[in-house]
């Protein structure tokens, strides 16, 4: 389960970002989620709400956004999804595409109590 080392990741991210004297004040990270990222969003909730416990925020939420699986087709210019990840263009059945959306995993915001 490689969301437990994401979740002790998303940790050190906050360590990092928030000065030491707020940690306690930590209420809510905001983390996109890419619908093919191979993460599995309510695993890694869990792992969170697990290990938050032993840290300077044990009363922090995270809120994961999921972000869809979007390819551009440089064949015939259409935007297509799936939810499989796979590359094929559903207009012109090619392969030539670029992924656009899906496969990311970021912390976007840490709120603070205020």
């Amino acid at each position: 389960m490689h969301e437990l080392s994401i979740a002790g990741n998303i940790l050190e991210i906050i360590r990092d970002n928030v000065p030491e004297d707020k940690l306690c004040e930590v209420k809510t990270v905001r983390v996109e989620l890419g619908e093919v990222s191979g993460v599995v969003s309510d695993s890694l909730q869990f792992c969170f709400d697990v290990i938050k416990l032993e840290s300077p925020f044990p009363n922090a939420n995270i809120e994961i956004k999921k972000i869809p699986f979007i390819l551009f087709c440089n064949n015939c210019k259409l935007e297509t999804t799936n939810t499989l990840g796979i590359r094929m263009c559903d207009g012109c059945k090619g392969f030539d595409t670029e992924i656009i959306s899906g496969t990311e995993m970021r912390v976007t915001e840490v709120d603070l109590d205020s």
